[in-house]
């Protein structure tokens, strides 16, 4: 049976692909971030008997003999570890190359190390910057239009260069926006939906106009899963995306129907992004997925919404509403 190690486990995406492993048949290992709370972020709300079949390693994955001590004995790593919020990343960068570049780095030296059978490191369509043309393939040129973009363009050139230089069996996964159960309010949708179900009928958010390509994560992590299986997709990088955008007045005009009719929308300037910072336009191309791999979209954009309404409906307390969530 294939042991696998995940980085990130603790979080949103990661969580979704630990469950979905789990069913899978793999045996696995979760990597958290360590905390004195010994908080396994929502791998803590998974039923007791699903967590029992997990192995729990808590570090730092900017800390590279913790990563070493977590991948021994690992047949396969899905590193999704990362800082992901963007305004985060204007006014602390270094974080953000600590954690996604060099931690990052320390997955890889590891793996070279332990002659891991696999990696698969985790990208973002933030990387391609505003559209320069649709759909967006992997051919797309890349733009920094953030730090945290930036360090996710370093992680994945690097990842390259252990491909190209080692002969590392490593896939790039580039999942395009992903939403769903357990997403923070740093992202759009949860703080469109956890305003409304607070009663709000103000709903505060940024710019209206840029379009998203928009995942349900438990396609997400199936993607991650598909691709693991094959050997084609060694040295290759994949776009995960449903080749639909919808901008983000739209969006929010959806969740507002289906929650409260009444609510109207607010642009407040705090949430605006710098000009030359605001990615415009993500549609992204599945082609190659779907040419690569047996992935396809299993949700609805209608389907998914919905499912990710009703589990917040559920878990509120895990929201701050009154605050903008960076």
């Amino acid at each position: 049976m294939t042991t696998t190690l995940i980085t990130g486990a603790d979080g949103f995406i990661g969580s979704h692909l630990t469950e979905a492993l789990l069913e899978a048949g793999y045996n696995v290992k979760a990597f958290v971030y360590y905390n004195s709370f010994n908080n396994w972020g929502w791998l803590d709300t998974l039923p007791k008997e699903k967590l029992s079949q997990i192995e729990i390693f808590t570090g730092d994955i900017r800390d590279p003999n913790g990563v070493r001590t977590a991948m021994k004995d690992v047949d396969m790593v899905f590193h999704l570890a990362a800082l992901i919020a963007i305004p985060f990343s204007y006014h602390s960068p270094d974080s953000y190359v600590d954690t996604n570049i060099k931690g990052t780095l320390n997955v890889l030296q590891a793996a070279r190390d332990l002659e891991t059978s696999r990696v698969l490191v985790t990208s973002t369509s933030e990387v391609y910057g505003t559209a320069q043309y649709v759909p967006i393939d992997e051919k797309h040129p890349f733009q920094g239009q953030s730090p945290y973009s930036a360090t996710k363009i370093g992680a994945d050139r690097l990842a390259e260069s252990f491909y190209r230089s080692f002969e590392m069996p490593i896939s790039i996964v580039r999942p395009f926006n992903t939403y769903g159960p357990r997403q923070s309010a740093r992202a759009v949708i949860p703080t469109i939906i956890s305003q409304l179900l607070a009663g709000k009928e103000e709903i505060k958010l940024g710019s209206l106009i840029p379009t998203r390509d928009f995942n349900f994560v438990k396609d997400t992590a199936n993607g991650f899963i598909e691709i693991a299986r094959l050997d084609r997709t060694i040295g290759e990088e994949i776009n995960i995306a449903t080749q639909q955008e919808i901008s983000i007045g739209e969006l929010a005009q959806e969740i507002i129907n289906q929650i409260n009719p009444k609510a109207k929308i607010i642009c407040e300037e705090q949430r605006l992004r710098p000009e030359k910072s605001e990615v415009n336009r993500l549609l992204g191309s599945n082609e190659k997925i779907k040419r690569l791999t047996n992935w396809r979209p299993q949700y609805t954009f209608e389907q998914g919404i919905q499912e990710t309404i009703e589990w917040m409906k559920q878990n509120m307390d895990a929201y701050k509403t009154d605050i903008y969530n960076v």
